[in-house]
């Protein structure tokens, strides 16, 4: 078994027991950045005691987390190639699989007494720090919280109350999960991608990568996050489709040879009509 077939099995298995990335840090005493590199295969032969302790943490025992998920694992089925040439098909996140959470900055405001305008200009001020993961979520909300002039201000429930997944696209990623290879990528705050799973409010598809900016400490539009995305797709550039609704994240990746579509969530009939066509294949 490679490292990154371990760090499948390793998340399923976390998935599956309905922990986030750091509820199990907490349960196994391990730290944040440690459990990212293994679940993404970025650390080579981890202790197998560190494993040990993962396994108790989701309930289970090593043998059994190891020879189950592998006997559950199904056979891959053949994978079609789209008349343009592509074979993997990433998707961005906020925007295009979940409405925009901007009633998050409302909704804040109301409670802090802070404007609008304000909570909105604040949050983008330190996003990018988060989103590379130079602030944990909790230094983000303290960071909010000092600024509005309040205790505490916890964004990640306000997050997951104003978005909502778009209906169209869920079916969409399940049909192109059928075909083709898919990923995520986003730039994202720390675990937010496990929050969403974990509220099933992302589709529910067996993402062969996922592209977390937090995890790898880069961003869109930067070209470093489109060389790892498209080292972890394991096929050429030429290879990949990336569907974002930001025009520069879109431009970046068609610089490194990608094929791009814009999403417009609000139109997003429209926009799954058009990547349809973009995924059309012989047969």
């Amino acid at each position: 078994m490679d490292e990154r077939d371990l760090g499948a099995r390793l998340q399923a298995a976390r998935q599956k027991a309905g922990l986030t990335q750091q509820a199990l840090c907490q349960r196994a005493d391990l730290s944040y950045s440690t459990l990212t590199k293994i679940e993404r295969g970025a650390i080579k032969s981890p202790s197998i005691f560190t494993i040990q302790r993962i396994a108790e943490a989701v309930g289970t025992n090593l043998d059994e987390l190891l020879g189950s998920l592998k006997a559950k694992t199904p056979a891959a089925k053949p994978k079609k190639r789209a008349k343009s040439g592509v074979r993997f098909v990433y998707f961005d996140i906020n925007g295009c699989l979940v409405r925009f959470f901007h009633g998050a900055f409302t909704r804040i405001a109301a409670d802090t007494g802070a404007s609008v305008d304000f909570v909105e200009q604040t949050f983008w001020h330190f996003n990018d720090q988060a989103c590379r993961g130079e602030l944990t979520l909790e230094e983000f909300d303290h960071k909010l919280a000092k600024a509005f002039g309040v205790e505490d201000v916890d964004w990640m429930t306000y997050y997951l109350e104003a978005v909502e997944p778009i209906p169209a696209v869920g079916e969409l990623v399940r049909w192109a999960a059928e075909h083709y290879r898919v990923g995520l990528l986003s730039n994202i705050l720390p675990g937010i991608i496990d929050a969403l799973r974990a509220r099933e409010l992302l589709p529910d598809v067996a993402y062969d990568v996922i592209i977390d900016s937090s995890q790898l400490g880069v961003i869109k539009p930067e070209a470093k996050i489109y060389e790892i995305a498209t080292q972890e797709a394991h096929c050429s550039a030429s290879d990949i489709l990336f569907i974002d609704d930001s025009r520069a994240n879109l431009m970046a990746a068609e610089k490194m040879g990608w094929h791009v579509l814009w999403f417009d969530d609000y139109r997003p009939d429209e926009s799954v009509d058009r990547v349809r066509a973009a995924l059309e294949f012989e047969g």
